[in-house]
């Protein structure tokens, strides 16, 4: 257990990432992505993926690595992760894990129940189903076959819905009854911190990103992924809502103003999730050497 990895996480805007490569750099370490958008090729802009000065200056991981097309989801990281991180630990001594998908932390750090496959003819008819009722109307069948479950989903996220209700129905069992949070061994240790700041300073700054976003061209990179819409690779804030003004619901300005409070409200569902793990340690992004003697301090610690 000579080996660390050093999970940055915290809400969308934070600055963690600006955060990872000033660790990264002080580690000599390599970035290993947890944000589950950032995987995919064709979207830099809406993902807010590191640019080009950004990967040359660390080594990334999982940044661009798939296509749109993949179905990538939590359990396939997780193996795809773990044998990434026994290569990467032959020659660092730490790792730097950087992200705001909290199911993904999740399944690097403690691991995935194993869930079985369900039928590709059931998922497909699922997603056609969400694609003509809704997703509330999909949730709210949720809610009939696992209430358990239903009352700590997030409702409005097409993955996470169409997920449990695939498995209620391919398995005839609730999916929070095969939920077992058992935490998997890792051979390495695991030090976690979180960027905090300010209610009103962050969603100012979400604010600012998302105009940074939108001249930078949004727009243009919305439009061409636009006749692949319907992927669960794009059922994301930014890509949604620029797919609604496409369609002619929504003006460009409305869209522009949903991301903005879309982006907002996912920040918040991220603060929670990551409040409930006791595990983080909380600084502002700006404390980078208060944030490296914590870390050297809790390194001696799990030695």
């Amino acid at each position: 257990m000579d080996k660390t990895l050093i999970v940055i996480a915290g809400a969308t805007g934070s600055g963690k990432s600006d955060l990872a490569i000033d660790i990264a750099l002080h580690y000599h370490a390599p970035i290993i992505s947890t944000d589950s958008r950032q995987f995919y090729r064709g979207i830099p802009i809406g993902t807010a993926q590191p640019n080009a000065e950004q990967l040359q200056t660390v080594e990334h991981h999982f940044i661009a690595s798939h296509e749109l097309t993949q179905d990538f989801n939590c359990g396939a990281y997780e193996q795809e992760a773990m044998q990434r991180l026994e290569v990467l630990f032959q020659k660092h001594d730490y790792v730097i894990a950087v992200g705001g998908s909290g199911l993904y932390i999740k399944a690097l750090c403690d691991g995935m129940d194993d869930l079985p496959e369900v039928d590709a003819t059931l998922r497909e008819q699922l997603m056609a189903d969400i694609k003509q009722f809704g997703i509330d109307a999909m949730a709210e069948r949720l809610r009939e076959l696992d209430p358990a479950y239903y009352e700590v989903v997030d409702r409005k996220n097409p993955a996470r819905v169409l997920r449990a209700l695939e498995i209620c129905i391919g398995t005839g069992m609730p999916y929070s009854t095969l939920r077992t949070g058992v935490k998997r061994k890792r051979p390495f240790n695991i030090i976690k911190i979180a960027t905090d700041m300010d209610r009103a300073l962050l969603y100012e700054r979400i604010d600012r990103r998302v105009d940074i976003m939108v001249a930078q061209g949004l727009e243009q990179e919305a439009r061409s992924v636009y006749h692949l819409r319907d992927l669960n690779s794009l059922q994301t804030v930014g890509y949604r809502e620029m797919f609604d003004y496409f369609d002619g619901t929504i003006s460009r300005d409305e869209a522009i103003d949903l991301i903005k409070r879309n982006s907002r409200r996912y920040a918040k569902r991220q603060m929670t999730w990551f409040r409930r793990d006791n595990k983080f340690a909380w600084f502002n992004p700006a404390e980078k050497e208060k944030i490296i003697e914590y870390i050297d301090a809790k390194v001696c610690e799990l030695k």
